[in-house]
């Protein structure tokens, strides 16, 4: 059993490669799309999430404490969505959320500008000077997310297992790489690497119930025990602590709550 996530641009054949290499394994094959769930609790129309997706992170700018509210609920869709192992996922960012997971397999996916300026050429019938400054944008744009939310640079390879050109190697040399890879004993679930997910998973599921009424806090999870830090002071504030702590202890299998208080910068005055 293992999670693969495939970190791919437009019109690199990524897509392809994934929805094949799912195909070939039986594992179901998951794109960014399905994370659209997410809006709901966002309170942002998909149309404008998918546009989010894509644009400069600018939209979340609008929006008190956006990225942090952004990331916690795509975060719990995503990992509730591949906690059972055995899945593809071609999305965005897919290996940062799940970072620390032994068994995720970590896939990148290049492809020449001019092969891709050539398949969009075809595929949307735009002219040549279109469609490369369609590609550069939006390559540019993916690269503004991850380094807005996540400090760092999709195209940094030290990031990925694998990373592979579709050039002279096709598309089905990079499926039978990858599923002959994925099949190798580091890339199989444990009960230990279960136990980190399934403890992501749970911390992500606090956060998401938390995080719009208190977006600075941290969750961890560790065995059903839930360790969160507030900028609050408990012994001043006991009656926040008590609505956050039962909060929490909302999230199916949270066992225990444990709160931690971070140091609150005192407001000064000047004279």
């Amino acid at each position: 059993m293992a999670i693969i996530t495939i970190s791919r641009g437009s019109y690199s054949k990524g897509k392809e490669v994934a929805q094949r290499v799912a195909q070939t394994l039986g594992y179901e094959c998951i794109s960014r799309e399905i994370l659209l769930e997410a809006s709901d609790h966002f309170n942002i129309p998909e149309i404008k999430l998918v546009r989010a997706l894509h644009d400069a992170p600018s939209i979340l700018e609008h929006f008190t404490y956006g990225k942090e509210r952004y990331l916690a609920y795509i975060a719990a869709a995503l990992l509730e969505r591949v906690q059972k192992n055995n899945v593809v996922y071609h999305g965005l960012a897919g290996h940062f959320f799940l970072s620390g997971v032994s068994h995720v397999f970590s896939v990148r996916i290049l492809a020449n500008l001019d092969d891709r300026v050539a398949l969009e050429m075809e595929r949307e019938g735009l002219s040549r000077e279109q469609t490369l400054d369609r590609l550069t944008k939006d390559d540019q744009e993916r690269r503004k997310w991850s380094q807005h939310l996540f400090g760092k640079d999709p195209w940094d390879p030290c990031l990925y297992d694998l990373v592979l050109h579709v050039h002279k190697l096709n598309v089905d040399n990079a499926v039978g790489i990858i599923c002959q890879t994925a099949q190798l004993e580091q890339f199989q679930a444990t009960p230990e690497s279960q136990e980190v997910l399934d403890d992501l998973v749970l911390a992500a599921q606090v956060r998401a119930a938390l995080v719009h009424d208190f977006p600075m806090v941290q969750v961890h999870a560790q065995a059903g025990v839930v360790f969160i830090d507030a900028k609050i002071n408990l012994e001043v504030e006991p009656e926040l602590a008590g609505r956050i702590r039962d909060l929490a202890l909302r999230a199916p299998g949270v066992k225990e709550v444990r709160m931690h208080a971070l140091p609150v910068t005192p407001l000064t005055c000047n004279d």
